[in-house]
C-alpha cells in the first residue's frame, strides 16, 4: 500500500539561524556561512511552531489529488515584489523588455484561445494555475483575434522557427499573447508566464495581490530535446500521489522526461500480469525494512497519462541483469542456483543478477519488457545495465546485445546506463552517462558507432548528493554538490570526444537509499533542480553564475507560497521576508539537538542491516576502472 506522503516542509531559513552575522548592505548574505544541519535544526524548530496551532484553531489536512497542503489564510496581504522579464529560469533565448507596457490581470481576464484540443488543453490548465491564488474566473474561450484588450491569447501558429517546443511570449498594456508551433509550445510559454507574476500566484488558496506582467516579448526554445530528472522508487517506495507532485515539479521548469527506476534488489514496483509475484512478492520491501509497494497497471498509466498532459514523458527502467535481487527472491528459477534467496533491505551493490545462459531468463526480460512497452507510449525503454559485478565480460555483452534485440522487437528505442557501451550497436540506442571525469574513450567510442547520450554526470547532476558534509540526507561518493557544482559545467563540452550534436541532453538523478518521504525528495531537489533544467534548455551563451543565482532567488518565496520543501542555500540571495509558508511544514530530519532524545531517520534501519550476498562495495566509476560502477 502506498505510504501516506509527508506534509511538505518550508524553506530553510538562514535567517533563523543564531549567529549568522550579516555583512551591512547585504542582509541576505551571511559573513559565516550556516553550515547544511543548522538550517536543517532551524527548520525543524519552525517546522514545530507551524504544527502548534493557535488557541481554538485546528490543523486543516491536506486535501486533493496532489495532497496540497493548505496556504495561508484567504485575503492574507501578500508581499508583492517587481517581476523583471528576464527573471525567468531556465533563462530565455532572448528577452526584450519594454518600459511603461506591463500588464494587469483583472476579474474581468479571458483566456482566449485557438480552437484546437492541445491548445484548449494548455488554457484550461493556465486558468487551473492562476485561478486558486487570484480568486478571479478567468474563463476560457475559443478564438484569438488581435485587439482583445485586457486578455491572455494562446494561439498556435505555423511557425518553423520555433521548432516542437518553442514560443512567443508578448505582453503588452492591452494584452497577453503566447504563440507556438505546437501545444508542448504554449504549455512551457505558460510556465514563463506563470513565472513573471508575483510570487504569491504560486498559493493553492487566494492571497491579496497585484497581479502585474512586465511589458516585452520574449522569444525562446530549448537547447537539447531531452531534459529530465530520475526519481528511484525501488529503494524506497513512493506512491502515485507523490511522483504526479514530482512531475507537477519537473513541468514547472520545462523538463520534459521523468526516468522511473521501477526495479532494484529493495523492491519491485510495477505489476507485470504473466509473473504476478514479481509485484506480490518482489515489491513487499524497501530499504530499511519498510513495506515498500507497487504499482498496478492502473497506477502506472495514471502516471504516464497525468506526465503526458504536461508535455512529460516516462521512460521506465528495469535495471538488468543486475540489481535483480527483487526479481529473484519472487521467482528463484531466474537466479544462476535456482533458489530464491530471502528479501535485501540493505543498500550494497552488484551482487545479484539473473542468469545470462538461461532461456527463460530471456523469456522472462521479453515478458516484462513487452508489457511495459504496451503500458508507456513514449519511445524509450531502460534496460539499466549498470553494476553487474559478478557477470562475465562475454556474457554481459551477450546479454546486453539480446536485451537490445527485446527492446527493438517492442518498437522502442533502447536506453542504458553507459556501462552498456562496450555491446554492439543497436539503432538509436541511448547511454545515460554519469561518470565523474570528462575521460571515458569507452563511450566516446559507441557515440562513433552512433550512440548518443544523455548526460547525468555524478559529480554534478546526481541529486542524492549531499549540499555539505553535514547535510542531513544524502551521499557523498560522488563528492558534494551545491547549488553552484550543479550549474557550473557544459553538457556539450563535458565528454571528450563527443560532440555536442551527439548529445541528447540531460538529466538529474535522485536516488532514494536515505530519502524516504515527499518532504525529502523535494529539500534534495530544490534548489538544484532548475540549475539543472538550465544548462538543458538555456543558450550555451546565457550560463552565467552570478545571473541565474540572482534570477533563482526569486523562486525560494513561490516554493514557500507552493508549500513546497527546499535547501535555503547560503550561496543563494534569497529575499529576506519570503511570503509565508502554504502549510503546516515537516521537519526535514537532522542530527538531534544537544541534550534531545535521538530521534530515528525513517530512511536509516534501527536495527542490523542484513548482509547481502557476497556484496560489492561501491567502485569508482569508469574513468578511474575497468569494472561497471554505479549510478546509484
Amino acid at each position: 500500500m502506498p505510504p501516506v506522503p509527508t506534509p511538505a516542509p518550508g524553506p530553510l531559513d538562514p535567517s533563523s539561524v543564531v549567529g549568522a552575522e550579516r555583512p551591512a548592505g547585504h542582509p541576505d548574505l551571511p559573513v559565516r556561512q550556516p553550515a547544511a544541519a543548522e538550517l536543517a535544526r532551524a527548520a525543524t524548530r519552525s517546522a514545530e511552531d507551524a504544527l502548534t496551532p493557535p488557541a481554538g484553531d485546528a490543523l486543516v489536512p491536506p486535501t486533493g489529488d496532489l495532497l496540497v497542503p493548505p496556504a495561508p489564510t484567504a485575503g492574507r496581504a501578500a508581499p508583492v515584489a517587481r517581476v523583471r522579464l528576464g527573471d525567468v529560469v531556465p533563462a530565455p533565448e532572448r528577452v526584450a523588455p519594454v518600459a511603461g507596457a506591463d500588464f494587469v490581470l483583472t476579474p474581468d481576464t479571458v483566456i482566449r484561445v485557438s480552437p484546437d484540443d492541445a491548445a484548449r488543453a494548455v488554457a484550461g490548465q493556465l486558468a487551473d494555475l492562476l485561478r486558486p491564488a487570484t480568486g478571479y474566473p478567468l474563463p476560457v474561450a475559443d478564438g484569438t483575434r488581435a485587439g482583445t484588450g485586457g486578455d491572455i491569447a494562446l494561439a498556435l501558429v505555423d511557425s518553423a522557427d520555433l521548432g516542437p517546443e518553442g514560443y512567443r511570449l508578448d505582453v503588452t498594456s492591452d494584452g497577453v499573447r503566447v504563440e507556438a508551433a505546437t501545444g508542448a509550445g504554449l504549455f512551457f510559454g505558460v510556465q514563463t508566464l506563470r513565472q513573471l507574476l508575483p510570487a504569491a500566484v504560486e498559493s493553492p488558496t487566494p492571497a491579496a495581490g497585484h497581479w502585474v506582467l512586465p511589458g516585452g516579448s520574449v522569444s525562446d526554445r530549448p537547447r537539447f530535446p531531452y531534459r529530465g530528472a530520475m526519481l528511484d522508487v525501488a529503494r524506497h517506495f513512493f506512491g502515485v500521489p507523490d511522483v504526479l507532485r514530482v512531475i507537477d515539479h519537473l513541468a514547472r521548469y520545462k523538463l520534459n522526461h521523468l526516468h522511473l527506476h521501477l526495479t532494484d534488489d529493495q523492491g519491485w514496483r510495477i505489476a507485470v500480469d504473466s509473473w504476478p509475484r514479481l509485484a506480490e512478492v518482489g515489491g513487499a520491501g524497501e530499504v530499511g525494512g519498510g513495506p515498500g509497494g507497487h504499482y498496478s497497471r492502473d497506477d502506472y498509466r495514471r502516471i504516464v497519462a497525468y506526465a503526458a498532459e504536461r508535455h512529460v514523458t516516462v521512460v521506465p527502467e528495469i535495471d538488468l541483469p543486475g540489481h535483480t535481487h527483487a526479481a529473484l527472491t519472487a521467482y528463484g528459477e531466474l537466479a544462476p542456483d535456482r533458489v530464491a534467496p530471502p528479501p535485501y533491505t540493505g543498500t550494497e551493490v552488484g551482487f545479484s543478477y539473473v542468469d545470462p545462459t538461461s532461456e527463460r531468463t530471456y523469456e522472462f526480460v521479453a515478458d516484462v519488457l513487452g508489457e511495459l512497452a504496451a503500458l508507456t507510449p513514449g519511445p524509450w525503454l531502460h534496460i539499466g545495465g549498470d553494476e553487474a559485478f559478478k557477470v562475465r565480460p562475454e556474457a554481459y555483452a551477450a546479454f546486453v546485445e539480446r536485451a537490445q534485440r527485446i527492446v527493438a522487437a517492442t518498437g522502442r528505442t533502447v536506453v542504458g546506463w553507459h556501462q552498456i557501451a562496450p555491446a554492439a550497436h543497436s539503432e538509436g540506442r541511448v547511454l545515460q552517462w554519469w561518470g565523474t571525469g570528462g575521460e571515458d574513450p569507452v563511450t566516446a567510442d559507441a557515440v562513433r558507432r552512433g550512440a548518443r547520450l544523455v548526460l547525468s554526470p555524478a559529480n554534478h547532476a546526481y541529486l542524492d548528493m549531499k549540499y555539505a558534509p553535514d547535510t542531513p540526507i544524502g551521499h557523498d561518493w560522488a563528492g558534494l554538490i551545491d547549488v553552484r557544482r550543479a550549474y557550473d559545467w557544459d553538457p556539450g563540452t563535458h565528454v571528450a570526444g563527443v560532440p555536442a550534436d551527439a548529445v541528447l541532453g540531460v538529466e538529474a538523478p535522485l536516488w532514494t537509499e536515505s530519502v524516504a518521504s515527499r518532504a525529502e525528495v523535494e529539500f534534495m531537489l530544490f534548489p538544484r533542480l532548475p540549475a539543472i533544467a538550465e544548462l538543458g534548455w538555456s543558450p550555451r551563451a546565457t550560463h552565467d553564475w552570478a545571473g541565474f543565482r540572482d534570477r533563482l532567488a526569486g523562486h525560494g518565496p513561490r516554493w514557500a507560497a507552493a508549500g513546497v520543501a527546499f535547501h535555503r542555500s547560503p550561496e543563494i540571495p534569497w529575499p529576506t521576508e519570503p511570503p509565508a509558508p502554504a502549510a503546516p511544514q515537516a521537519a526535514i530530519p537532522t542530527e538531534p539537538e544537544p541534550g534531545a532524545p535521538a530521534r530515528p531517520h525513517p530512511a536509516i534501519p534501527t536495527r542490523p542491516e542484513p548482509p547481502a550476498p557476497a556484496a560489492v562495495p561501491r567502485q569508482p566509476g569508469p574513468e578511474e576502472a575497468s569494472a561497471p560502477a554505479p549510478p546509484a
